[in-house]
């Protein structure tokens, strides 16, 4: 029956390849075996529920191996028809090309970009390691037994992302995660070793992790006895699985099997082999009911042992503030106007009430903590021996913290990750996964722009917070001062769809007599209305919102010029408003102008024109903050006599 539930989940993968015209059967035929031991003999699942809290999880982090989770996913059962495996890689279809969490039931996380799904399941089974934690102070014994299972490919472990998640996976000991490597010697170019040659088995010990080698891909029971010692260890188990790409294809052990529809005679020839009838989208009903009992016997009394004892939980401590939407409001806060305070230490006041209010908000730096401030004071370093605190170190491992923050989010923490602005590049691939998961991750960057001075060009962000505003449904926060930050927090952590990155200033910033953090809330809000008539209008963000308040009234007073002054922390957040409210904010029919000290595009389409738009194109300089700003002619006089120069010149035609 093991043998005919492979040979199943081969035959449907590779006819979904062929009716689609694309796809991998390289992996579907190679690494069968291994997801089938995975789901037959180990994984624990609830039927019922998809989204039962102590699922074991399976992360594919292979995820062109899409056809071959599919069909495993019908022969186990699940809510996948032979039409859903029909309609592969096309529009509409719950079967695309990669998994995708929130369109393929049982997906646990997007993965697309290799070593992604890695990162992801550390962060995974760093969740479940402190929900278990939770409960246990509680219990007095072990209630979040779940384990992560991974399973990845040559390209997973080439991308650097896998060892930055790894080495602190190792670090941890984390004996709740399992990486299976499907190690086949072969990638899309040719064989591997041409590029990757490494003993990774040795890399893995390195790093304290526990290794096994599985010399025969083929044998289920060898797998199986692999897994049953992996989930004996202390530590996080990297089992390393010998296949052939492309098994019993014509084209087996070859580069050309990775991605490329086999063609009639061999899948022919294939089928023979694996002693499948030759016709579309055949299944053994009998090998599918019997791969769905294994899992059912085993998972039933498990699950029904973890109701018991969280409801035994919940009568003990009731319900926690999990879920919550909590409310921050300015007189929690002490705010004094025209104080002088970088944002990153306002965020810092308001991230340790947040701590105090939701049970499950956690996060941490890239080693950076003392400069972005986000350590929470109160709480605990997770570490192996104890993860009942709130603050993790990263270390130095920007790319790893993104996609571990998604993970966490996908075990319902409320999550943060900080490092500089600057640095946000190497947390792209994961800020872009958390925006199309719709995961509610925060981002905070902080030491926003060339005012680092001396730290120079390589430190000095630029087009970095245009890179995050071109993110679809990333809200990108850049608050002025404390109750900015206030406003901004009140989203960010309420929001269930979307993350948010959040920009904030190394040097200080007076807070503003009439900044307001309920009107953050709309992404822009008049911060100073023009006094007797409207001659134009200034928009700025974050620390440029003080400079721009400055160069209004010096403009009033100089050359009776009566500008209104906007502050826009959020730009996606002001796009979502009714027109009346933009309409009362922004005017068409008036001159507009933006400050920000970074990159022109963003807050360039507001402006009249590109002349408008005072901003920074070109990378940065080494000096002092003020010869910087110097430099750049971002001083207030500079934007004066700029502004006035336009105004002159508009006048005269």
């Amino acid at each position: 029956m093991d043998n005919q539930c492979i040979n199943n989940i081969k035959s449907l993968a590779i006819d979904m390849i062929d009716a689609a015209g694309s796809g991998h059967p390289g992996i579907a035929l190679g690494a069968a075996p291994i997801i089938y031991t995975v789901y037959s003999r180990h994984l624990v699942t609830s039927y019922i529920s998809d989204d039962f809290e102590n699922r074991d999880r399976f992360i594919l982090s292979a995820g062109h191996g899409s056809a071959l989770l599919y069909a495993t996913y019908f022969m186990a059962g699940f809510e996948y028809s032979i039409d859903d495996l029909k309609k592969f890689r096309q529009f509409g279809s719950k079967t695309p090309g990669h998994p995708e969490y929130g369109v393929c039931p049982r997906v646990e996380t997007t993965t697309g970009p290799l070593g992604q799904g890695i990162a992801t399941a550390v962060g995974m089974a760093i969740g479940m390691k402190i929900k278990n934690e939770t409960h246990k102070q509680v219990l007095k014994k072990d209630l979040f037994d779940s384990k992560v299972y991974v399973l990845c490919g040559d390209g997973d472990l080439m991308e650097g992302i896998s060892y930055e998640a790894a080495s602190l996976a190792g670090t941890l000991s984390l004996n709740n995660l399992i990486v299976l490597y499907d190690s086949n010697k072969v990638s899309l170019d040719g064989k591997t070793d041409i590029t990757f040659t490494e003993d990774v088995i040795k890399r893995f010990e390195a790093m304290g992790w526990y290794t096994l080698e599985v010399k025969n891909g083929d044998s289920v029971q060898a797998i199986d006895k692999a897994i049953i010692k992996a989930k004996k260890q202390k530590k996080p188990t990297f089992i390393k699985i010998n296949t052939k790409i492309g098994k019993d294809s014509l084209l087996e052990n070859t580069n050309t099997v990775h991605g490329k529809p086999l063609t009639e005679e061999d899948i022919k020839q294939l089928k023979a082999k694996l002693k499948v009838p030759n016709e579309k989208f055949y299944y053994d009903q009998k090998a599918r009911n019997y791969f769905r009992n294994k899992i059912m016997e085993r998972s039933t009394d498990k699950i029904e042992k973890f109701h018991n004892e969280y409801n035994e939980y919940i009568k003990t401590v009731g319900r926690g503030a999990n879920e919550s939407a909590i409310t921050l409001r300015d007189e929690d806060f002490e705010i004094v106007i025209g104080k002088k305070e970088a944002t990153r230490v306002s965020n810092s006041k308001v991230m340790q009430v947040i701590a105090d209010t939701l049970t499950n908000f956690v996060g941490g730096s890239a080693d950076l903590a003392s400069s972005t401030m986000v350590e929470l004071k109160k709480y605990e370093k997770i570490n192996k021996s104890n993860f009942t605190g709130k603050n993790i170190c990263f270390g130095v491992r920007e790319h790893a913290m993104g996609a571990i923050l998604n993970g966490l989010a996908l075990t319902n923490f409320k999550v943060f990750g900080s490092t500089f602005l600057v640095f946000s590049d190497y947390l792209k691939a994961a800020i872009r996964l958390s925006a199309l998961m719709k995961l509610p991750v925060n981002y905070i960057f902080t030491h926003d722009s060339i005012t680092v001075g001396e730290d120079g060009a390589t430190h000095q962000p630029i087009e970095q917070i245009a890179m995050l505003r071109s993110i679809p449904n990333l809200y990108v926060f850049r608050p002025c001062d404390i109750k900015e930050v206030i406003g901004s927090w009140q989203v960010m952590i309420n929001s269930k769809k979307h993350p948010n990155a959040l920009i904030l200033s190394r040097g200080e910033c007076e807070i503003l007599k009439n900044s307001s953090s309920l009107k953050t809330q709309k992404g822009a809000y008049i911060i100073r209305s023009e006094k007797e008539k409207l001659d134009g209008i200034i928009i700025a963000t974050g620390s440029e919102v003080e400079t721009a308040l400055d160069v209004a009234n010096t403009l009033y007073i100089e050359k009776k010029l009566d500008f209104r002054v906007v502050s826009m922390p959020c730009l996606e957040l002001f796009e979502i408003q009714d027109i009346n409210y933009k309409n009362s904010v922004l005017s068409d029919d008036i001159r507009t102008f933006t400050i920000e000290a970074g990159s022109s595009y963003g807050l360039c389409k507001y402006a009249t024109n590109s002349k408008h738009n005072i901003s920074i194109d070109s990378f940065g300089v080494s000096g002092k903050k003020e010869d910087v700003i110097k430099y750049f002619k971002f001083t207030k006089q500079h934007i004066v006599r700029r502004i006035e120069q336009i105004m002159e010149e508009a006048n005269e035609k």
